[in-house]
């Protein structure tokens, strides 16, 4: 037996079929075994396991036992030369083993391995390359200094940001999601650390790996896509407290000498980690407002600035008692103005900016009859106060567009590619068509040759798909998977850098799966 896959499930039925399906294209040529553990899902995980996939060894746990404890189960009767802890929302490429066997063979020294991971939008996890995290090293990194300095190798190196992605490295820590390890090493140090609920048994079976004078590799021609949930977030507070509390455990564990003092530090980053995240993620709500005062703040200081060689009258003086108010007029219009039309929802527009400052203009110029004569603005000022906002805004929409600060619809409808056979291509789109869907859907030819009669219903090839999502604005792409192989989609993905693009593939025959939806059709 060459591979022995441990997969360990709770309540992800979805994502669970979707990787077995992966796993079994992907041992077509070896001999594999895979075992799915299942921590008491309240789902029908089990139902389906045994539906669809007879093959596996399936084990159910009555209670949730933890991460460490059911891979063990597994590991302990498993008979591969080598193991694979592989987590449920993966999707493996149909090489991906075999390519692992070649250079684990070519290589006696290597313990473990890990390859290259991308999430849902194609983004590469730092994760899949990561150092040992002694006490100065989980240091840099809680305090953000690995952040700062990302390609340093003294304040990087628990992501090892200094090595680059698409190479092939020694590394210290492999990741939970796709750990493959020799089994005769897992013999000889033990298996996972049952001390360990969640986060943190990667790190401590690592290193025990190179400790025993082995080594762990990083292979980045392997790729995978791991859709990270909700609890794995790092902005997650709940993450937090798991997280660095494993910590606290390896550094009692492995560096008992300096673990005191790493635990006390370690519990002031927990709650100062903690508070950053409910600050960032209130900061990260009022991004756009916060940004528009500073936009509109500038607009006023260049139009006081400006008027006097415009011959414009003197008008906001903030030592009168109207002039704060004035201020406080043109702040209030335009971001009432853009809250009303949308301006600051999650579906961006330049058609709801512009309503938004037109809309804001009209209040300003309502707001300004209140005050008395003397006091309010006159008409060519507030002109020329709108003028400015009215262009820098949407501007600066567009450039925060464009670096990937937010994301700028283009149109006011979702535009998604599709890409498979004609059948697929056409069924998804009466879907769309049924649910009454305000979507644009495009079609590419599921493989690089284009006839002239495939013009007229495909925008491009497979592999002109990266510009294409570009080109189009593209929100969303679907793949069929029954039309193109795991390795051929991932491919793409990984080419693809735009993190507002979400990937989704094709389940059986009436499901699409998302890095957060489970879409039918």
């Amino acid at each position: 037996m060459q591979l022995s896959i441990v997969i360990v499930n709770y309540n992800v039925r979805h994502f669970l079929e979707q990787c077995l399906r992966s796993v079994y294209k992907a041992t077509t040529n070896i001999s594999a075994e895979v075992f799915v553990v299942d921590n008491d899902s309240s789902d029908d995980s089990l139902a389906m396991v045994k539906e669809k996939f007879p093959d596996v060894h399936l084990i159910h746990n009555k209670e949730n036992v933890g991460f460490s404890r059911a891979n063990n189960q597994a590991i302990e009767i498993s008979k591969g030369k080598y193991v694979l802890l592989l987590n449920p929302d993966t999707v493996v490429e149909e090489n991906a083993f075999e390519k692992c066997i070649e250079f684990m063979d070519l290589h006696p020294n290597g313990g473990g391995l890990g390859v290259k991971m991308i999430d849902g939008s194609g983004k590469f996890l730092p994760e899949s390359k990561r150092g040992l995290p002694t006490p100065a090293v989980s240091f840099y990194k809680i305090f953000g200094l690995s952040k700062i300095f990302p390609k340093s190798k003294t304040f990087a190196k628990y992501h090892l940001g200094y090595l680059k992605e698409n190479d092939t490295n020694e590394i210290e820590v492999l990741s939970g999601a796709f750990m493959w390890m020799r089994k005769s090493v897992l013999d000889d140090i033990g298996y996972l650390d049952e001390t360990f609920f969640m986060y943190g048994e990667d790190i401590d079976l690592s290193y025990r790996i190179t400790l025993a004078g082995n080594k762990n590799y990083y292979l980045p021609e392997v790729k995978i896509i791991h859709y990270k949930g909700e609890s794995t977030k790092k902005g997650n507070i709940n993450y937090v407290f798991i997280f660095y509390n494993a910590m606290i455990i390896f550094s009692k564990k492995h560096f008992a000498k300096k673990a005191k003092a790493f635990s006390f530090f370690i519990n002031i980053a927990i709650y100062l980690r903690a508070f950053l995240a409910i600050l960032v993620r209130f900061i990260s709500n009022l991004r756009l407002p916060i940004t528009d005062i500073i936009i509109i703040t500038s607009a006023l200081i260049i139009c006081n600035y400006i008027k006097p060689y415009l011959g414009f009258p003197n008008q906001i003086e903030l030592s009168n008692d109207y002039g704060i108010l004035n201020v406080l007029s043109v702040f209030t219009a335009f971001l009432i103005g853009l809250t009303v039309t949308g301006g600051y929802s999650k579906n961006l527009s330049l058609q709801k900016t512009f309503f938004g400052v037109f809309l804001g203009g009209v209040l300003l110029f309502g707001i300004n009859f209140i005050f008395p004569e003397q006091s309010s603005f006159s008409i060519k000022y507030i002109a020329s106060i709108i003028g400015l906002i009215v262009s820098i805004i949407p501007i600066n929409r567009i450039i925060l567009d464009y670096y990937q600060t937010i994301k700028l619809r283009k149109e006011n409808i979702k535009t998604t590619i599709i890409t498979g056979s004609n059948n697929f291509i056409n069924s998804i789109k009466e879907n769309f068509a049924q649910k009454k869907s305000t979507i644009k859907t495009l079609s590419i030819k599921n493989n690089n040759t284009i006839e002239d009669k495939d013009t007229k219903e495909y925008i491009g090839k497979f592999h002109q798909l990266p510009d294409l999502t570009e080109i189009y604005g593209v929100n969303e792409v679907i793949f069929s998977s029954n039309d193109l192989t795991y390795k051929n989609i991932i491919d793409q993905m990984d080419l693809g850098k735009n993190r507002h693009v979400d990937y989704k593939i094709s389940l059986n025959s009436n499901l699409i799966i998302g890095a957060k939806t489970v879409d039918e059709y």
